[in-house]
This record gives C-alpha cells, sequence and structure tokens, in this order.
C-alpha cells in the first residue's frame, strides 16, 4: 500500500524548499515513540488467536494472516483496504474431526498455482506422540471443508515443507510413524519415498531448514538430529547437483549447554552467505541464557549475545515445556528474524523471562557492532533494546514476529500474549515508526509455474514457495562494497512464522542495487544452478520474480513495484508546502506592487488633468 505524489516550482526556491523541506521533516519525524499499536484498526474486535502463518490466500498482493482459534479451527484474515484492515472471511472449523491443530504450512501441493493449506493435528487428549497431516485443496481464492486429503502415514513431529525434488511444489518431509528414517512425501502426485540414508534420530522440536549453506545459490538441507540421548547435533546434507550428500563435519552444541532453542538462519554479518544462529540456556531452568553463531565448516561457536541482564533485572529464554498432558501450548526458544531499522544487518526478536519473577516480555535484540572480543571474528553482535514502550507494556507475551502491516517495505511487529481466554492469545499489532535516511528492497520469488497463462489469469502472488536464495551486491554511503542475503521460507515447523518474501535492508545507500541474485532449487542430475542477475534495481522498490521456465534461467521474469517510504512523502510534502509559501509571498509582493502602480497612474491622471487646463 504505497502512494507518492509530486509539484514543481521555480528554480530559485528548490534548493532553499530542500532545506527547510528538510528541517520540517525532521520536525514531523522528530523525538516520539518508535512503535505505535494499532490492534483496533487492524482487528477490530478480532484481535485474538494463536497466528500461525502468513501468505497471500487470494492473490492480491497483500499478505494475509493465518489464525488458530479454540484449537480446532482455521480463520484466515484477508487484507482489505478499509478498516479493520485484516477481516476474518475464510473459516475452517475442524471440531466435527475431535483433533486439536499444531501447525499450519500454506502452499501449493498440487501445482495447480492455486494455494492450498496443510494442517497437522493431534487427536483430543491423547497426547503429542502422532500428527496426523491433512491438506485442504484450494479452489477460487477459498477452501472447501469436503475438499481435503488425509495422509495415509503419521508423522512423529511437525513436517518440513521443502523442495526435495527441485520441481517448485512444496514437499512434506519428516519421520513417520512405520519408519526410522526421514520420508518424503512428493507434492503433485503425493507419493511416498524415502528421503535420506541416515541412521540419526531426529530430535523433537526439530529446527530442520531448507536453504542455501555453501552459497551456490542452491537451497541445502540442515537437520537437528539427536545421536545419543543427551547431545543434539546438526547435520547439513548439501544439494550437488539435485542430490543430497551428508557433509563431513557435524556440528555440535556450544560446551556447557543445557537447553538448546531453534536453530535459526540470517546473514548476521552482512557478507552475503547465512550464518546458523542458536540461542541457549547454560542451566536447566534458563538463569544464564546466550545466542552463539556458526557458519558451515566453521570449527567453533562464537557468542553474540551473553548479557541479559537490564539494571538489577536478569532475564532468560523460556524454556520449552514437553508436557504430554498439559493443554497450554508451549512453544520452543525461538528468534523470529528481521531488519528493523533497515540498516543491513538482520535483527531478531525473542521471548524474555524475568529469572527473579513471572514477568514474560517480548524484546527486540538489534544487531550492532561488536564491543568485546569474543565476537570479535564476526564484527557483529546482539543488544537487547530494553526501552521500547509499547512492546514493554505486552505482558505475559508467548511469541514475537514481523510482519510488514501495510505493505511498505518497513516490517512491524506482532506479538501474542496470554490472558484473552484458556484455548486463544490476545494479538497486538505494533506498527514500526522508525524513520531514518534508509532504503529496502522487498523480493518474493514466486512458483513459475505459470506465466501468463495461469488459471483465471491470476497470477500467483498467494504461493508460498520454500527454497529460493536472494542475495545483492550495492555500494554503501561510503563507497564500499555491501552485501546481503537470504533464504525464502526456509522453516516451517513450530511456529515458524517466516514471511513468504524477504526485506532486505541497505542502510543509508541511495544508490541503485549493483546486482540482485536469486537462485531456486534443481532437480537431480541438473549440473549448473538454476539462477538469474538482475542489475541496477531502484531501493524501496518490491521486487517479484517469477522464474518460468524454470531451467532457462535468462528467460525468467522480474516485476517492479515501486514503494515510496515516509521520508520521500515527507520531504515532498514539505518541499511543497515551502514552494506554496514563497509563491504566497511572491503573490502578496505583487499585489502590492499593482496596487502602488494603480496609485501611480492615478496621480499621473491628474497631474495631467491640471497641465490641461
Amino acid at each position: 500500500m504505497g502512494a507518492g505524489g509530486g509539484g514543481g516550482c521555480c528554480c530559485c526556491c528548490f534548493g532553499l524548499g530542500l532545506s527547510l523541506g528538510l528541517a520540517l521533516l525532521l520536525a514531523l519525524a522528530g523525538p516520539g515513540e518508535t512503535l505505535q499499536n494499532v490492534t483496533a484498526q487492524l482487528f477490530g474486535p478480532e484481535a485474538y488467536g494463536t497466528l500461525a502463518a502468513f501468505g497471500d490466500f487470494n492473490s492480491d498482493k497483500q499478505t494475509d494472516l493465518f489464525v488458530l482459534r479454540g484449537g480446532n479451527e482455521l480463520v484466515i484474515f484477508l487484507a482489505d483496504q478499509k478498516e479493520p484492515y485484516f477481516k476474518p472471511r475464510v473459516k475452517l472449523p475442524m471440531k466435527s474431526l475431535s483433533v486439536v491443530i499444531t501447525s499450519v504450512v500454506p502452499g501449493d501441493y498440487d501445482g495447480d498455482s492455486q494455494m492450498d493449506v496443510l494442517l497437522t493435528t493431534q487427536a483430543q487428549n491423547h497426547g503429542r506422540d502422532e500428527l496426523s497431516v491433512f491438506i485442504f485443496w484450494g479452489h477460487n481464492q477459498t477452501l472447501d471443508l469436503n475438499h481435503k486429503t488425509m495422509l495415509n502415514k503419521t508423522f512423529h513431529d511437525e513436517p518440513l515443507v521443502m523442495d526435495f525434488n527441485g520441481d517448485l511444489i512444496p514437499d512434506i518431509f519428516g519421520v513417520t510413524s512405520d519408519s526410522s528414517k526421514p520420508q518424503i512425501l512428493i507434492g503433485g502426485n503425493l507419493s511416498w519415498h524415502a528421503a535420506l540414508e541416515t541412521q540419526s534420530k531426529m530430535y523433537i522440536p526439530h529446527s530442520h531448514a531448507f536453504i542455501d549453506l555453501n552459497h551456490d545459490f542452491t537451497a541445502d538441507l540442515f537437520l537437528t538430529t539427536l545421536p545419543n540421548s543427551e547431545n543434539i547435533q546438526f547435520e547439513t546434507w548439501v544439494n550437488k547437483d539435485g542430490n543430497f550428500s551428508k557433509a563431513e563435519k557435524i556440528q555440535k552444541t556450544p560446551s556447557g549447554v543445557k537447553v538448546v532453542g531453534q536453530s535459526v538462519f540470517a546473514d548476521f554479518d552482512g557478507d552475503g552467505q547465512s550464518e546458523h544462529l542458536l540461542p541457549v540456556c547454560e542451566d536447566t531452568t534458563c538463569q544464564k541464557s546466550a545466542i552463539y553463531l556458526t557458519k558451515l565448516g566453521m570449527d567453533q561457536w562464537i557468542p553474540v549475545l551473553q548479557d541479559f541482564r537490564n539494571k538489577e533485572t536478569l532475564w532468560g529464554f523460556v524454556p520449552y515445556r514437553s508436557d504430554k498432558s498439559s493443554t497450554e501450548t508451549s512453544f520452543p526458544i525461538t528468534l523470529h528474524i528481521g531488519d528493523y531499522n533497515m540498516d543491513g544487518y538482520p535483527d531478531a526478536l525473542a521471548i524474555l523471562k524475568n529469572t527473579s519473577g513471572s514477568n514474560q516480555q517480548a524484546f527486540l535484540l538489534e544487531n550492532v557492532p561488536c564491543n568485546n572480543i569474543s565476537c570479535k571474528s564476526v564484527h557483529r553482535m546482539f543488544k537487547v533494546f530494553w526501552e521500547l514502550s509499547d512492546l514493554n507494556q505486552i505482558k505475559d507475551a508467548v511469541v514475537a514476529t514481523f510482519f510488514d502491516i501495510y505493505e511498505d517495505g518497513i516490517l512491524d511487529i506482532i506479538v501474542l500474549s496470554k490472558g484473552y481466554s484458556n484455548r486463544d492469545f490476545a494479538i497486538h499489532t505494533l506498527k514500526n515508526n522508525f524513520e531514518a535516511d534508509a532504503y529496502f528492497v522487498k523480493v518474493i520469488v514466486l512458483s513459475g509455474l505459470c506465466s501468463n497463462d495461469c488459471p483465471r489469469k491470476i497470477t500467483p502472488f498467494g504461493v508460498n514457495q520454500p527454497g529460493p536464495y536472494i542475495m545483492y551486491t550495492t555500494v554503501d554511503a561510503n563507497g564500499y562494497l555491501k552485501n546481503g542475503s537470504a533464504g525464502q521460507l526456509s522453516q516451517s515447523a513450530h511456529y515458524a512464522l517466516q514471511l513468504p518474501y524477504n526485506v532486505l535492508g541497505l542502510g543509508r545507500s541511495a544508490n541503485f542495487l549493483d546486482h540482485l541474485y536469486v537462485g531456486i532449487p534443481r532437480p537431480l542430475g541438473e549440473k549448473s544452478a538454476r539462477k538469474q542477475e538482475w542489475t541496477a534495481i531502484i531501493p524501496n522498490s518490491q521486487l517479484i520474480v517469477i522464474p518460468y521456465p524454470h531451467n532457462v534461467p535468462r528467460s525468467w521474469s522480474a516485476k517492479l513495484y515501486l514503494t515510496p517510504s515516509n521520508i520521500v512523502l515527507l520531504t515532498a510534502i514539505a518541499l511543497i508546502g515551502v514552494c506554496v509559501f514563497i509563491l504566497a509571498i511572491i503573490g502578496i509582493l505583487h499585489w502590492q506592487e499593482k496596487k502602488a502602480d494603480d496609485r501611480e497612474k492615478r496621480q499621473e491622471a491628474h497631474r495631467f488633468h491640471f497641465d490641461a487646463m
């Protein structure tokens, strides 16, 4: 949702107008709250439930919200242009099936370029051992409760949705009840196959990922395994010519760690390559928490946050409860990644608990330059942003994630908190009013299963696609080369809440992006990466990439939508205002001069009259 305006005036006022405009801009953007609670404008009285996923369900280029209610109903909030901006338009009740919905993963599982919805469920009052999977098939931007497929196998844990065979139709990866090895359900024909020849047992709750880890623009497979009853390990299966091969080096958790959270991936130091971030606790009650970083092939873990003390209060992560008898939802320790201030370095949101009390809140972890020797090798670290009042006012928070509410390229925040009801959480939405001379590029890669011949002539913007990898190179304000990268929908289980697009901050450089690269998964036997490059991309724009046909990257198309930021709009308003003010002064002076001329003419006429006599 973006708008732009412009106006012209004489060149004599342009320099003055621009300087005064910037001064007025600073006054308008001025001091004040960085976050603004806009829950009422977005949801009205409907701000409750468990946010489970994002996706453009009706292909209108606006991201919709998938919310669970009562444990057994899925409600899809469609984005609208009028308040409330998110309305519950599609409802999928599962009460009649006597199940509890545990996760939601939107995607096109049959290749018809329409969004389907995968649900994992467990039987009511029967523990958490086996998960059933339902796929509700999309048709004409809606779902039919009677048009569904229930998979004939159950899973030990929530599956990872990935593109195993490189056909850009999502597949379903996980350990099923009839095998100790991971299985893959191929999307399209829904056929089962053995996925990997591994003897490793998968850790529950896993944090598997499908993302490029060796910098070849082809997504690899990252697994969280449990080789014995105590130590968690991380295996990387590198995609070589479309075939997954186990990397020689197996990563172990940092020494002394007692509680391990969910692995997440981000280009933490802005080198164009994804790093592995791991939130941990060094004791069972999380009195001492930390976040570590490593890369593929790196032998060591680097601490990027160890200081969780604010004045006299010590905070820490909230441990995951695996109690099967509890009806209350417990979330694994998770970092949700996003570039909050558009400086080109991804920040994070985390839920922290007061270790000496019961207060539990969401906090922003800001990515800042490293100021101690422990993180010197990556030059960056996290710093807890303790003072964000609107965020701090939300008590008993359980989940916090980023979301571009107004589709303007600035990442806002959604927080879930306890207290609405026994089954449902309260939903809070906080608008990010961060104003700085910073820029971004927003990229979404579609499935590419169709281009101009899509069903009903609707481009499938809503088809969430796991696996694409994006990287850019540009020159920063100081003339140095700057990189940034991100994977699209690399994780799908345990409320990963990843967005179906990537917002990449560019910092304060308004330069064109010199190069923007996009790579997609490739099928077995294909030697070269499926990768395309675009040059001279305008900042503050949204790029929608359609990789059609998949195997001919030079034929891929990209649609560019320019999104002027608030800075541009405020500067334009200020400039126009100053020009109008100057024109008003010119008009007044012109009017006064005209009056003086008229008075002089009357005097001349009077003098001529007496001379004539």
